[in-house]
C-alpha cells in the first residue's frame, strides 16, 4: 500500500481532487487497470510523484522499454518534486477506443530550476491495458 489504508481522504496527486484510494491507486497497486488514455497519464503523473517506479516501467508500451529504466527513473524521481497537473486537451482514449493523445502540463522543481514540463503523450491499448508509448515534451523554465 502507498498510504494509510484507512485514510480515505487523502486527495490523488494527479489534480483530479478524488480520493487517491478511489482516483489512482488501484492502477498503481495492480487491483483495476486505468480505464481511458487520461486515467492512465494521471496514474502515471501520480506514480512519479509517489516513486511508482514498476508501475511506470510496467504501464510503458514494451518496445519504449530499456534495461536501464529503473534506474534512470528513480534518479529523476529523487531529485524532481512534482507541484501539479493540468489536463489541456484530449483526443480520443476513452474505454473503447484503441489509441488516444493526452496533453497536459506538469509543474516541477528541481534544485537547479523551477519548470513545466509540456507534453502530448501518445497512448495505446496493448491487451486490454492502457500502456504510454512517447510524446512530445517541451521544458519550459520560470523565470
Amino acid at each position: 500500500m502507498l498510504h494509510d489504508p484507512k485514510d480515505t481522504t487523502l486527495t490523488c496527486p494527479c489534480g483530479s481532487n478524488k480520493p487517491f484510494s478511489f482516483c489512482c491507486e488501484p492502477a498503481i497497486e495492480g487491483h483495476k487497470p486505468a480505464s481511458t488514455a487520461e486515467a492512465l497519464m494521471r496514474s502515471r503523473y501520480t506514480a512519479f510523484v509517489l516513486g511508482a517506479v514498476d508501475y511506470l516501467i510496467n504501464s510503458t508500451a514494451a518496445e519504449q522499454r530499456h534495461p536501464d529504466d529503473a534506474a534512470l527513473m528513480s534518479e529523476q524521481i529523487k531529485a524532481t518534486t512534482w507541484l501539479g497537473l493540468k489536463i489541456l486537451n484530449t483526443e480520443a482514449g476513452q474505454a473503447d477506443d484503441e489509441e488516444g493523445v493526452v496533453e497536459f502540463m506538469a509543474h516541477f522543481e528541481t534544485a537547479e530550476q523551477k519548470a513545466d514540463l509540456h507534453e502530448r503523450s501518445y497512448f495505446r491499448k496493448q491487451g486490454h491495458h492502457w500502456v504510454y508509448v512517447d510524446g512530445e515534451v517541451d521544458i519550459i523554465k520560470q523565470e
